[in-house]
């Protein structure tokens, strides 16, 4: 019989599920946006469409058709790779990444308790 591999969680925090029109932007004024999929306190995941992954930096985090916005978390990237295949050479890809917050000020800390608290889906 063959051994099965265990699955070791890295993950420190537990991810939450956001609702659709949960976006995460990039760069100097939000240059580039990605749909977030998951977050918890030490990160969140987000696709985008794109072939340059995120650089460390500092991201918003932000609703679509509600009133809260997040911004200027200091960040680095920890995964990204490419989630679908392309069909020609000119589509660009869909990509996804992980990121891990950094040292956050006490006001970013209690505004992503309240986002988890009062806008996800429950855990992912």
């Amino acid at each position: 019989m063959i051994p099965k591999k265990e699955i070791v969680e890295k993950r420190q925090h537990k991810r939450f599920q956001v609702p659709k029109g949960t976006f995460v932007g990039l760069g100097p004024h939000d240059t580039k946006v990605g749909q977030i999929i998951d977050v918890g306190m030490g990160g969140l995941a987000f696709r985008y469409v794109g072939s340059e992954e995120p650089s460390n930096g500092e991201l918003d985090i932000f609703l679509n058709e509600r009133d809260f916005y997040l911004g200027r978390v200091p960040f680095r990237t920890v995964t990204d790779f490419e989630v679908s295949s392309r069909r020609d050479s000119s589509a660009t890809a869909m990509r996804r990444s992980g990121v891990q917050f950094r040292e956050m000020k006490s006001n970013q800390i209690s505004q992503l308790e309240y986002f988890i608290q009062n806008h996800t889906l429950g855990e992912a």
